[in-house]
């Protein structure tokens, strides 16, 4: 805090020479005094009138005694006085910014480097005390599965500190709450004080805050009277600001490597499309077991137990992994989820557990690029030794998350996969087959053959069965 001193201010000779010329036109005798009493121009007379104040800004310097003239002299003395202050004042703050931005800078150079959000806390902490007197200081951040502020990182004096603290609780949680930084210079006359293991009597407390709110807060305390200015509260809440930037980056760093985590375990069943949609799916998606319209595909090669005793099993699990890969690649590609493998049988669901538009559409297309996917697999054995049937068919099914708490498998249950699965079953080599379901609202977009009513294995009733006519290789 920048102040005057009237005897330094008067000290000035070119000041003094302006004083006495005054004096001399006013033609009338003054002593100076300070606010001490000490006389600092002019000798004190009981013949003195009035006593006039010199101030700097509202604050009074020295005091101006003699006749009514001399109010002049103390006017003009303020004047030059308040002028002086705002200089320095100015000074003064421009030194702080400086200070401040320089501490902010270096701040900035070494957090970048820090990766962990408690390397962080304990650099941030580090800083604080270089700059401001304290005998410990805390890292508190907001856990919002207890809803309770933790410790971090801590500094100084130990503690265990056996009260919770939830926002609006403690000095601390108060801060948390408000968002706005507190000094209290005077702790132990504060109703909202928690004492600790040790007895604090001066604090600084400001809050962590980041663009969706206030996340933690950081304290710094004296266990004597530290008297905390507004300087250092300035000091603080810089050093914080920084502090929550730096961990909000960490933070969403593990979210966007959860993220991907989460993407990559569901690319094994979903299409990359689908699980970015369920990743940026602001809501839950449920997946408790639901009714929902899904087209259904079921693709199985023909003769693959006979197929199997002419190779090595390794072989054939070699071979079959490559034909998976291939297959799979072709539903996801057309927005589709492998539900489930049952040996070399793939079960695929088109609409969950996303909506889909035109799902038998790309139901029929993925069918027709498998046939031909197939045809053009690198590797010459599979191309001769492997066709696959496939079976079609859409409806309302029982689609979610179904077994015991042990485990679970996310699938679908009713007619449509059966009468998927047995559409397949007797479909030849090459064949894609479709339940009326799947023809009427696709009819004017594919070419079918109508095969007629076909019955399969588990219906009472035959069904309506329907060859998608489409250009082999």
């Amino acid at each position: 805090m920048a102040h005057i001193n009237l005897k330094k201010l008067i000290a000035d000779k070119e000041l003094l020479s302006i004083v006495h010329n005054l004096i001399s036109t006013l033609d009338t005798s003054i002593f100076l005094q300070d606010t001490e009493g000490n006389i600092l121009l002019g000798e004190d007379s009981r013949y003195f009138l009035g006593k006039y104040p010199v101030k700097a800004a509202d604050k009074v310097i020295g005091w101006v005694t003699g006749a009514p003239e001399a109010t002049l002299v103390a006017q003009m003395l303020s004047y030059i006085a308040t002028k002086e202050l705002e200089k320095k004042t100015l000074a003064v703050d421009t030194l702080e910014k400086y200070e401040e931005l320089n501490l902010l800078y270096d701040l900035s150079g070494k957090i970048t480097t820090c990766l962990g959000i408690k390397e962080i806390t304990k650099l941030v902490i580090a800083e604080a005390v270089k700059l401001i007197t304290a005998t410990s200081a805390s890292v508190m951040l907001l856990n919002k599965e207890t809803g309770t502020l933790e410790i971090i990182s801590a500094w100084g004096i130990e503690y265990s500190r056996k009260t919770i603290i939830k926002p609006g609780v403690g000095i601390a949680g108060c801060v948390l709450l408000s968002g706005k930084a507190e000094i209290v210079n005077h702790v132990l006359s504060d109703n909202r004080y928690l004492p600790g293991a040790n007895i604090i009597r001066s604090l600084l407390c400001a809050p962590l805050t980041n663009q969706n709110g206030t996340i933690g807060v950081i304290n710094l305390s004296s266990t004597t009277q530290a008297n905390y200015t507004a300087q250092d509260l300035k000091l603080l809440t810089a050093l914080a600001s920084q502090g929550a930037a730096a961990i909000d980056n960490v933070l969403l760093q593990k979210n966007k490597l959860k993220a991907e985590r989460i993407k990559n375990h569901l690319q094994r069943y979903l299409s990359s499309q689908v699980a970015q949609v369920i990743i940026d799916t602001q809501g839950e998606i449920a997946f408790q077991p639901t009714k929902q319209k899904v087209t259904v595909l079921s693709v199985d090669i023909r003769n693959f137990t006979s197929k199997c005793e002419e190779l090595a099993p390794e072989v054939i699990v070699k071979y079959l992994n490559e034909y998976f890969t291939q297959m799979v690649s072709v539903i996801f590609r057309h927005q589709g989820t492998v539900n489930k493998f049952v040996g070399d049988m793939i079960v695929a669901m088109f609409g969950a557990p996303s909506e889909l538009a035109e799902q038998e559409k790309r139901a029929i297309e993925a069918a027709i690029a498998m046939q031909r996917s197939l045809r053009k697999i690198p590797n010459p054995w599979i191309r001769k030794n492997f066709t696959i049937g496939i079976g079609i068919s859409t409806g309302e099914v029982i689609v979610g998350n179904i077994g015991s708490p042990q485990h679970l498998d996310y699938t679908a249950i009713g007619d449509e996969v059966s009468i998927a699965s047995r559409l397949q079953s007797i479909a030849t080599g090459g064949q894609i087959l479709c339940s009326q379901s799947v023809y009427r609202p696709t009819r004017n977009i594919f070419k079918f053959e109508r095969l007629g009513s076909v019955t399969v294995k588990g219906k009472k009733k035959s069904i309506e069965a329907f060859e998608v006519c489409y250009r082999r290789l």
